[in-house]
């Protein structure tokens, strides 16, 4: 599959923040006085303000250290879209597979990103709670089903169960639902990766 370099350095700044900026603790990551000193830290007595955090990654994030398992990532990531999953159930399914596995740096980025493509505020903030929202349509439901049901393998002693699988394959035909298979196993590689090494959310930006 014959891809640009600039979807390859697009789709590696997406993931692996790079390791000068993960070490950045200037500005947005200096060290929150305020954890030890409440009054430093909200000068004005308001309980809104908030004091920041300085959190360092634990190491050079995986993917960049080695390049073969960086470029199968991006050619995995260029497959899937592609195969002709839509652009918005991929972001769906990386947000919600960030939440679930506590990968702050992916919640950030995936959150942004939908925003940049036009959706709105309600749509990215009821994402964790989506069965409860009326802000989703059925397909994407089922989307967010499996991807819950393939995140969190452990859950059940039948991890995917039949409703969960069939609803998903009523609304994609096989292509797509490889697909959608696909991609929601390789958000959860992206997410352990960072997770395992502490990436820092929000560090690509800075």
């Amino acid at each position: 599959m014959v891809q640009t370099v600039t979807q390859d350095t697009r789709t590696e700044r997406r993931h692996t923040p790079a390791a000068t900026d993960a070490r950045n603790t200037d500005g947005a990551h200096a060290t929150a006085t305020g954890a030890q000193n409440p009054d430093r830290a909200h000068p004005t007595g308001s309980p809104t303000a908030t004091a920041a955090v300085s959190i360092e990654p634990r190491m050079t994030q995986p993917a960049l250290l080695i390049p073969e398992a960086m470029r199968a990532l991006v050619a995995l990531a260029a497959a899937t879209k592609e195969a002709g999953l839509p652009p918005r159930i991929a972001l769906l399914v990386h947000l919600r597979a960030s939440q679930i596995n506590g990968c702050s740096w992916c919640v950030d980025m995936h959150s942004r990103e939908m925003r940049e493509t036009g959706e709105p505020d309600e749509r990215i903030f009821a994402v964790a709670a989506w069965r409860e929202s009326p802000y989703f349509d059925d397909g994407e439901r089922a989307a967010l089903a499996l991807t819950e049901a393939l995140t969190r393998l452990s859950d059940r002693a039948e991890p995917v169960p039949d409703p969960i699988f069939d609803e998903a394959a009523a609304y994609f035909e096989e292509r797509t639902l490889a697909a959608l298979i696909l991609d929601i196993a390789a958000i959860n590689v992206w997410n352990r990766l960072n997770v395992a090494t502490r990436q820092v959310a929000g560090s690509l930006r800075h």
